[in-house]
């Protein structure tokens, strides 16, 4: 019988090491707060340069028609991952769902109060009478309603107009003074990209304590599952590359998501990478305490949960 020669013996070898790997790669299902938006840099910067793949995992990303399922899905076990809010995971955690946060995207809040330049409002305390868009109203409403009392106003004070998703179009074209819910890393670009100024206003100087914006959420049985060590490893890799190669990451992710290679979305991207959690795993325990109690205190929840029932052991959990 003829020998096999070395080299196809060596491409032979390569290809069963190829699919070996493969087979011992665990896919995990993330579910997006949204659709796909430069909020979401680090996880595809994680996807593209290969951050995932190195830690042995495979990942797939769902964009939901509705901004709730994430957390339902990961509570059904039909998903392993979640991005949500840190108000609205005690909100679940409350209601019973078994979800815990084992890692951070954004840990600082981004909604804000905002409205047009030079008008009619230098201060929350220029609201009294004017007409206020929203879209959103659990979070949205007590976050503005603790703005206005830092100006000695109430809600009954203003106009509340539900807007849907049309806060700027709404502010723009004068429909509103102002609206509560914006992102201040998008709404005030999209604003000057329409050719006005805007003026915001931050809740965290208004009497509103911060807040993690976007989170990570698994099943609070699998926490301490090593893919999700090994995700949120991969992670922090992301965000210190993202923050090096901010250029060339979106270079990558335009290409790979055509239909937001736009000035708004290239704006937006660099705007966002300042609030970025250099370390994911990172839990700021004392935080996230006060924070559940003003959400208690202000009637968001039914009850203060222990912080154990909600995080997963941040210490234990890094590479």
């Amino acid at each position: 019988m003829n020998k096999l020669p070395r080299k196809i013996i060596g491409f032979l070898f390569f290809i069963f090491y190829l699919s070996a790997f493969a087979s011992d790669q665990k896919q995990l299902v993330v579910v997006l707060d949204w659709f796909v938006n430069p909020n979401h840099a680090p996880l595809f910067v994680a996807e593209q340069e290969g951050f995932f793949a190195s830690q042995g995992i495979k990942v797939k990303f769902i964009s939901p028609a509705d901004a709730t399922y994430g957390e339902k899905m990961v509570a059904a076990n039909q998903a392993d991952i979640a991005i949500t809010y840190q108000p609205a995971l005690m909100h679940h955690v409350t209601q019973g769902l078994p979800l815990v946060r084992f890692a951070t995207l954004i840990n600082v809040p981004l909604n804000c109060f905002i409205v047009l330049k030079n008008g009619k409002i230098s201060s929350i305390k220029d609201l009294k009478g004017k007409r206020i868009g929203y879209s959103a109203q659990a979070v949205d409403s007590i976050m503005f309603s603790t703005m206005l009392k830092a100006a000695n106003l109430q809600t009954s004070d203003v106009e509340l107009i539900n807007v849907k998703f049309n806060l700027t179009q709404a502010l723009l074209t004068g429909k509103i003074d102002g609206f509560t819910g914006g992102m201040r890393n998008f709404e005030p670009i999209a604003i000057e990209l329409a050719g006005k100024l805007p003026k915001v206003f931050y809740p965290e100087e208004c009497g509103f304590p911060k807040y993690d914006e976007l989170i990570l959420v698994a099943h609070k049985n699998k926490v301490h599952d090593p893919s999700l060590i090994k995700f949120t490893y991969a992670l922090r890799q992301a965000v210190a590359y993202l923050k090096k190669n901010p250029h060339k990451s979106w270079e990558k992710f335009s290409a790979n998501h055509p239909e937001l290679n736009n000035v708004l979305n290239k704006k937006v991207w660099f705007e966002t990478l300042p609030y970025f959690a250099d370390d994911p795993a990172k839990l700021d325990r004392e935080r996230y305490q006060k924070f559940t109690k003003f959400m208690w205190e202000r009637g968001m929840i039914k009850y203060m949960p222990k912080i154990k029932d909600y995080t997963g052991d941040s210490g234990s959990r890094r590479l």
